[in-house]
């Protein structure tokens, strides 16, 4: 007899509902496999036949870290477009590129990274490339395309698997795992949760990713809103994936436990569902889950709860139905389609701030072409590896002719000469691959090492000629005339070695530091060590770590100790007897010279300028200012001064602040990856018209910025919903070449929207884009509000002289706010402003309207009391954690003083007495209502969730009154109530 097979498992079959599949293969794991499915890299089960799964596929803008690929505009670049349809194909062509590289390479994950929906809040935020807005509607918009995008439109398996990052309320490189966001309830609903919302429910995303900070004193990873808000939105199950090292950061750096075990328990049982620390070992997070379940601080249904949420997602992306997978042969990789995507992608983020006329260019015009940029095709930490590259000056070349073309770089043109009167000399290096960094792709780029294959730089009687660039604060790059950067590897030599600035800890970047207060003599520091340059018998290496170093080296070595911890220094291994060298700089042509020479002549001049996506404003750094570096500022004011029809493109990450009145044009595109040159030219000279729209506001001056650290939107009055200042450019502007008419407003509400009608006509000569953009702002609000907020947008495309008419519908719950004194979103009766035009500012329509809604009710302060935190008002005052767990309170910002206003509280018949949930340090508390007051000493609890219940007497007569609240001392108030 021949035996019959064994049955197959019901999680094979699928025949079954995913949930009964997961359900069943959960049960046939030990305890000891599901732990170990909880690290990023979820080892194979092969007894089962379960095949190791990894979370995190970097893909913000391409396939990224795995080598070659499709390179889109960077997230800035595409949220200006305001094309939600143009992203999602993007999206479609990034997942299909995932599918294709995987099927070649295991090593790349269907679980992507991506997108990132923080808003854009603070300009000067190191990662504002990696994201779409400020504006929360026109994120969600762009975030929900590009995640469909990715799912794929299949209505069971998913093509890959979005992740959003990074949640939440994430602003700032600066300190970033151990400060603190204060968001009161008002921010937190109406602008940070709401990105999220409206992209989780859509559907097509997979889980999120926690961020590395702290919201109101709690990190992230232990963040109740997970459970609270973001589980609520959907009923698929999410997988919430930790940021890289964060779990050890609770303990490590943030000191928010004692033990590990206790901070894993707590971020698991939080939501977070698979942990991403120390690399691909998973063996330390698994000890740490074993110790945390025989202290009882888990239970296994805890883990059980986190592996069903991955095996959901593995489920999804057809892993055990490889036969009905429908996404298992989708792939496609480098397609003419994805080329001619990644060129429509660049030309519609292409934003024209300023033109008198000069634009478009002719097609016999003269160009001059300047500018550190200008032959540049730069790639930023989540880009993948070019497979095509096209420069701003190589697409002017290509479309006007390079017989009319003339380039100057700007670069300064330096010598180094040391103490003994020899040069820094490049020496020939040998012939060898020359391969572009991260071309064969790595899981954990920070991990690539330096070359050591080159020989490093020597001295001599003569020397080499470095290009030299100021990229802002005294960062500078050399650049050896072979096109390679001076870099330093794991061993300590300088070498020419690098084809562009990069690497987790970037090795190319140093400064001079004056040697003396009137000598000619300069230290090379390298930063990436923090050690000066020296000259020995064998070569140009760093310094040796002396004590005169080590401050200096440990700042540069530890910026960013969390993404990932294990490699935020570079050990050096040069010799230990070396001194510091004494260059004096030689300058054989300032920059300024050339760019003169150039533009004297030319008919216009194009002054290419902005960033280095790895230097001075990037993840782990940000910005300090909204100004260009100083050396770009002399290259644009030499051109400016030779000819003054000198157009501006800037090629950026982020918002500069410049001078447009005393250009010809000014024109910005963010990082816009392979084609950017080919699109930015085709702009320039007319073949498109602009109709880039710009994602936030710029500001005119680093006056008009809030502190980094400040979150509170409302109160402090920042981006284009608050700020009552004359921005440099509104959110939303963008100008065209092509004159549009908006006309026949009309609107109604009906069916619980409103229904917004216009005519958009197209009065030029030529086809062109329009972005017609919606906005409001309610006429006499009882709480602070938006001055604009964006309802609605289209970017729409009209033939010459058509007319086209659009219809906007605006569910009313899209007027709410917030109501603090209810906990919920509150539709206020009364009048809307409606403003129909090309930008936040620049208005054509307007219509008022008034909505029926919900008055408001007093506070019933006497049944329920106050939460500290549901303040409508206040000065000085953080939003702090009232335990680990859950719960907000209020205190001074740094231990000050701090007001808070609640209104309208209704006190009923009358109280006589008032009780304050008080913790932390001593303190008073001044309480005023009615023309009542009292002071209540505050009497300090031994740690800051230690507390007590302190009451007083405060005769408050009955009625409605406003409460006002000060805090004088290092205290935390939770909670006040009320007795008659």
């Amino acid at each position: 007899m021949t035996a019959s097979p064994p049955p197959t498992p019901p999680f094979r079959d699928p025949r079954l509902p995913f949930a009964k599949r997961v359900d069943d293969l959960l049960s046939r794991l030990t305890r000891d496999e599901k732990v170990s499915f909880l690290h990023q890299f979820a080892p194979a089960v092969e007894r089962l036949g379960v095949a190791a799964f990894r979370t995190g596929q970097e893909a913000l803008h391409g396939v990224a870290w795995m080598g070659p690929a499709t390179v889109f505009p960077q997230a800035v670049g595409l949220g200006a477009t305001w094309n939600p349809e143009l992203v999602r194909r993007v999206g479609e062509a990034v997942s299909r590129e995932v599918r294709a590289m995987r099927a070649r390479d295991e090593r790349v994950g269907l679980n992507v990274w991506s997108p990132t929906v923080n808003l854009l809040r603070h300009p000067l935020w190191g990662r504002n490339e990696e994201g779409y807005s400020e504006d929360p509607l026109l994120t969600s918009a762009i975030a929900t395309a590009y995640t469909r995008g990715l799912r794929g439109d299949h209505p069971v398996y998913w093509r890959t698997a979005p992740v959003l990052k990074h949640w939440l309320a994430h602003n700032n490189e600066t300190g970033r795992d151990v400060t603190s966001s204060s968001v009161r309830p008002r921010v937190l609903h109406e602008y940070d949760l709401r990105a999220f919302r409206a992209t989780v429910e859509a559907g097509a995303v997979a889980g999120v990713m926690p961020a590395y900070n702290l919201v109101n004193g709690r990190p992230n990873h232990v963040s109740p809103h997970l459970r609270e808000h973001l589980r609520t939105w959907t009923d698929q199950e999410l997988l919430v994936c930790s940021d890289a090292g964060a779990p050890s950061n609770l303990v490590d750096s943030e000191h928010y436990f004692d033990t590990h075990e206790e901070a894993t328990a707590a971020a698991l049982v939080a939501g977070v569902d698979s942990f991403t620390d120390h690399g691909t070992d998973g063996s330390p997070i698994a000890a740490r889950v074993r110790g945390a379940l025989e202290r009882g601080l888990l239970s296994e249904a805890d883990v059980d709860t986190a592996v069903r949420r991955q095996l959901s997602v593995r489920f999804r992306l057809g892993e055990f139905d490889p036969d009905d997978d429908p996404h298992a042969h989708s792939g496609a990789f480098d397609t003419p389609e994805h080329r001619e995507l990644a060129r429509e992608a660049a030309e519609q983020a292409v934003v024209l701030l300023s033109n008198d006329g000069v634009l478009p260019l002719a097609p016999d015009t003269r160009l001059a072409v300047v500018g550190l940029l200008a032959d540049e095709c730069k790639l930023d930490w989540y880009s993948g590896t070019l497979i095509h590259r096209s420069t701003p000056l190589e697409g002017l070349y290509e479309r006007f002719g390079a017989e009319r073309v003339r380039f100057a770089e700007g670069v300064d043109r330096v010598r180094l000469r040391t103490s003994a009167g020899t040069f820094l000399h490049v020496p020939p290096a040998p012939e060898a691959p020359d391969p572009a960094r991260g071309a064969q792709g790595a899981l954990d780029p920070a991990l690539l090492a330096g070359r050591t294959d080159l020989p490093p730089l020597t001295t001599d009687a003569v020397g080499t000629e470095f290009a030299l660039v100021d990229w802002g604060d005294g960062v500078l790059t050399l650049r050896a005339p072979d096109g390679r950067y001076l870099s330093v590897a794991e061993d300590g030599y300088v070498r020419a070695s690098a084809d562009q600035p990069g690497g987790w800890v970037v090795q190319e970047t140093f400064r001079l530091e004056r040697r003396g207060e009137h000598g000619t003599g300069h230290l090379l520091r390298h930063l990436g060590t923090g050690r000066p340059v020296s000259v020995a018998a064998d070569g140009v290496k760093v310094a040796a770590r002396t004590p005169e170093t080590a401050e200096t080296a440990e700042t540069a070595e530890t910026a960013e100790t969390t993404e990932p911890a294990e490699t935020a220094e570079t050990p050096v291994t040069a010799g230990t007897a070396e001194t510091a060298e004494v260059f004096e700089v030689v300058v054989a042509e300032h920059g300024t010279d050339a760019v003169r020479r150039a533009a004297a002549d030319a008919d216009v001049v194009l002054v290419v300028a902005g960033n280095d996506p790895h230097i001075r404003g990037r993840e782990t750094e940000d910005r300090t200012t909204l100004r260009l570096p100083a050396h770009q500022e002399r290259l644009l004011e030499a051109a400016r001064a030779a000819n003054p029809r000198t157009v501006l493109v800037l090629v950026s990450a982020y918002p500069y602040a410049f001078a447009p009145g005393r250009l010809a044009a000014a024109l910005w595109t963010a990082h816009g990856g392979q084609a950017a040159g080919t699109a930015l030219a085709r702009v320039l000279a007319g073949d498109v018209a602009p109709a880039g729209r710009l994602p936030q506001t710029w500001y005119a001056d680093d006056a008009d910025l809030p502190d980094l650290l400040d979150y509170d939107v409302i109160g402090g009055r920042q981006t284009y919903r608050y700020f009552e200042g004359t921005p440099l450019f509104p959110f939303g502007h963008g100008l065209s070449y092509v004159p549009f008419g908006y006309a026949d407003l009309v609107t109604a509400v009906a069916d619980g929207a409103l229904h917004v009608f216009f005519t958009l006509t197209n009065a030029g000569d030529t086809t062109a884009d329009e972005v017609a953009q919606l906005y409001t702002r309610a006429v006499e609000p009882s709480v602070p509000r938006p001055r604009r907020e964006l309802l609605a947008h289209r970017r729409v495309t009209l033939a010459p002289g058509e007319t086209r008419r659009l219809e906007f519908a605006v569910p009313l719950r899209a007027f709410a706010f917030w109501d603090v004194a209810r906990g919920d979103w509150r539709l206020e009766p009364g009048r809307y402003d409606v403003l129909v035009g090309a930008s936040s500012e620049d208005v054509r329509l307007r219509a008022t309207v008034t909505l029926d809604g919900e008055p408001a009710a007093p506070r019933p302060v006497l049944r329920r009391g106050l939460s500290a935190a549901d303040f409508d008002e206040h000065g000085g005052a953080a939003l702090v954690d009232r335990t680990k767990a859950a719960g907000d309170a209020v205190t001074p910002a740094s231990g000050g003083t701090a007001e808070l206003l609640y209104r309208a509280c209704d006190f009923g018949t009358g109280v006589r007495t008032v009780r304050l949930e008080l913790a932390g340090g001593a303190g008073t508390v001044e309480l005023s209502a009615g023309g009542a007051r009292a002071t209540v000493e505050s009497p300090g609890t031994p740690g800051p969730y230690d507390y007590t219940t302190v009451e007083a007497p405060l005769l408050v007569a009955g009625g409605t009154h406003d409460l006002r609240v000060t805090l004088r001392g290092p205290m935390r108030l939770a909670h006040v109530g009320f007795s008659g």
